[in-house]
């Protein structure tokens, strides 16, 4: 007997923090949030790296901050993509990243059926790219989960508008102790507000996070944590 996949509406899944390497995003962890993040693991598909830290919350029931860098030290295989995901090749913003520190970068969505909610991104002519089965090795064993990449590698909307993401059995935060740090809120400012709207309810997830218009892109994501509350937020292109 097939054992069936538990389904989780839509929801934030993560918030991706982009380092130069996973040292510096350790220390800034430490240094930021007032704790050490749990080892996450390697991403062989795309050459990259993690530190994890679960940051659920009771608004956000099942969501984790990812520490991302490039893995110097592997050689990605991408048969699917010219790029890493989440723009992480963009020499700007790895300039960018090298400058001011680690930064929120982008978030991504989880949802129980990826190919439908792309579907209907297609419906609003948002072309969010291929799905492409990935996994990493974990002490736990293996993850195993569909993702949505583009070939040229872009976030959209500035890093607005989600990544979207579907687990496979398992999910990080199931085996991911809590931290004391806990997502709060998280808002997405952009100059297309409305689209963004029109997106997020396409995937199920207006609800979840806060849209307003503004002349800046930016996420911020407001955390509760050891060390009092703090914000997270993107640069601007001008910082």
């Amino acid at each position: 007997m097939t054992t069936a996949i538990p389904q989780h509406p839509p929801c934030v899944d993560h918030l991706v923090m982009l380092a130069t390497d996973l040292a510096s995003g350790v220390a800034w962890c430490e240094r930021t949030l007032g704790i050490t993040p749990t080892a996450g693991g390697e991403h062989p598909l795309m050459g990259t790296h993690n530190r994890i830290i679960n940051v659920s919350s009771p608004a956000h029931s099942r969501v984790y901050l990812e520490i991302i860098a490039i893995n110097t030290g592997a050689s990605p295989a991408i048969p699917a993509v010219a790029r890493r995901w989440f723009d992480m090749d963009d020499a700007a913003l790895q300039q960018q990243v090298a400058a001011h520190g680690p930064q929120l970068i982008h978030w991504v969505a989880s949802v129980p059926d990826v190919a439908e909610r792309c579907a209907a991104l297609g419906a609003l002519d948002i072309e969010r790219g291929a799905i492409v089965t990935a996994s990493r090795p974990t002490p736990n064993g293996l993850l195993q989960w569909q993702i949505t990449v583009r070939d040229d590698g872009l976030r959209l909307m500035d890093g607005c508008l989600p990544t979207l993401i579907q687990w496979g059995a398992v999910h990080p935060c199931d085996n991911l102790p809590g931290s004391g740090v806990q997502l709060q809120r998280l808002t997405l400012q952009h100059p297309q507000a409305a689209t963004l709207q029109a997106a997020c309810e396409a995937v199920g997830v207006a609800n979840c996070v806060a849209i307003t218009p503004g002349d800046t892109p930016r996420l911020t994501a407001q955390l509760s944590t050891p060390r009092g509350p703090v914000t997270l937020s993107s640069f601007t292109p001008q910082e």
